[in-house]
């Protein structure tokens, strides 16, 4: 029921068809049919939040399941080095059609249309969240049982736009083990509370090196807070990666799906669950 005290005749209003959240959700391109979408967010820039979305990515393939990356980081786009996928995406009338990497996951990003890889994006943000629009409307993604979203850093228009037009299901927030995480996670997961999506856990990266060596492990970036960020927030902890020199030389060389072992396997295996 309407909480409206005055004639909205007097006003122009309507102030009783705004009493429930207008759905802005935009539909999926007729040709596809996804499952569960999945956004990767930080509150930062250069926490790992690619290599978490496409390390996921890969674990979720491996347990047989349809998967598909839409790379939002527009201005950024990493997903494509990561998989080594350097081929154009193809177009018809009828959408856009995603580059496939060698296991069969599908992924979209700015760098497959762009003539050259090295090309810059120096667009304004309603451009870049049109964008980012069009990945989901105009992509033919086919059968996806989970898209993950590769999401920019922050809380401005693209993530903005993405939470407002894609059915998201849920977040995984990545972290690093530094003394502002606490403002910066909290950022985060407040911006998915307005727009009522669920946070389904934090990812600390750099949470440490492990020595070659000795097998001590060291703090490199400062003794983790996650723990207690996680328990005023109400959130699990879903993973805490290492500083792994390895992983980087495997992003970087596009061998991102044969890199051993990945660690978010038993992230992907708890939201297969849910």
């Amino acid at each position: 029921m309407s909480e409206c005290t005055h004639d909205c005749s007097t006003c122009g209003e309507s102030c009783g068809e705004r009493t429930a959240p207008q759905d802005l959700h935009v539909p999926v391109n007729g040709l596809s049919h996804i499952g569960k979408v999945i956004a990767v967010v930080s509150g930062k820039g250069g926490v790992g939040k690619s290599l978490v979305t496409s390390s996921l990515a890969v674990a979720m393939r491996r347990l047989g399941k349809r998967v598909g990356v839409l790379d939002a980081d527009i201005t950024g786009p990493s997903i494509p080095t990561a998989f080594g996928v350097h081929t154009r995406a193809e177009g018809s009338e009828l959408g856009i059609y995603p580059a496939e990497t060698q296991s069969g996951i599908k992924i979209m990003s700015l760098n497959l249309l762009t003539e050259h890889e090295t090309d810059p994006v120096v667009w304004r943000g309603p451009v870049i969240a049109g964008a980012v629009k069009q990945f989901w409307t105009d992509v033919i993604w086919g059968e996806l049982d989970y898209l993950f979203v590769d999401m920019p850093p922050g809380t401005g228009d693209v993530p903005l736009t993405v939470f407002q037009s894609l059915p998201v299901d849920g977040i995984v927030v990545v972290t690093t083990p530094q003394d502002l995480v606490s403002m910066i996670v909290t950022k985060a997961v407040k911006m998915a509370e307005m727009m009522h999506i669920p946070v389904l856990g934090l990812v600390e990266n750099y949470a440490y090196f492990q020595c070659p060596d000795c097998g001590k492990r060291h703090a490199i970036f400062g003794e983790s807070h996650i723990d207690q960020v996680a328990g005023d927030l109400g959130l699990k902890v879903l993973a805490r990666l290492p500083i792994d020199p390895g992983v980087a030389a495997a992003c970087d060389a596009g061998r991102i799906e044969t890199f051993e072992p990945n660690y978010l396997s038993s992230v992907a295996e708890e939201l297969a669950r849910c």
